[in-house]
């Protein structure tokens, strides 16, 4: 996918898994929806006039052609936000077309995560906040071996289907 920028916002060191390319910066502390805001406050800093997207790492299946045509520079003028919902009542990606760190703490902060209703708080400010949302197709994230299996099933060329079926095949082990 084009990008001006990648930025990986972690909690740990990165490994050989990631791809060249890549800025790594700290993830801070405390909830999900406040690390949510402070990933907003980084790339703000780092691009302040670029759009931002956050994408969970739970969304294997997600590849470019998802988000090529949504966020083209054809399609961005007119939009302030892109939003993916989660088949559980979450969200797998939140795009700012000009994110602060400001805006994000609004829109973020005390919002309940991981909840059948995160998403619907997410929307309610979306709206409060006067932005024009694009929604991008929902997706399931993978949150239980279920929801493991059937992300697999819907992407089965994938790396991450690859990998699911050599540990459902893999010898138990007694303990």
């Amino acid at each position: 996918m084009p990008a001006g920028r990648r930025l990986l916002v972690l909690d740990g060191a990165p490994g050989r898994w990631l791809p060249p390319g890549w800025e790594v910066v700290p993830q801070c502390g405390g909830g999900l929806d406040r690390r949510l805001a402070d990933a907003f406050a980084h790339a703000a800093r780092l691009a302040p006039a670029a759009p931002a997207l956050l994408v969970g790492m739970d969304t294997p299946q997600l590849d470019a052609a998802t988000l090529a045509e949504p966020l083209s520079a054809a399609r961005r003028p007119g939009t302030d936000a892109w939003y993916g919902p989660a088949a559980d009542g979450g969200f797998w990606a939140l795009g700012l077309a000009r994110p602060t760190p400001q805006l994000a703490a609004r829109l973020l902060h005390d919002v309940p995560m991981s909840t059948p209703d995160t998403g619907a708080a997410l929307l309610r400010r979306l709206a409060e906040a006067g932005l024009d949302v694009h929604r991008l197709p929902e997706l399931r994230d993978v949150d239980t071996v279920d929801d493991a299996r059937k992300v697999a099933a819907e992407a089965p060329g994938s790396r991450f289907a690859a990998r699911l079926r050599s540990l459902d095949t893999a010898p138990e082990v007694a303990s």
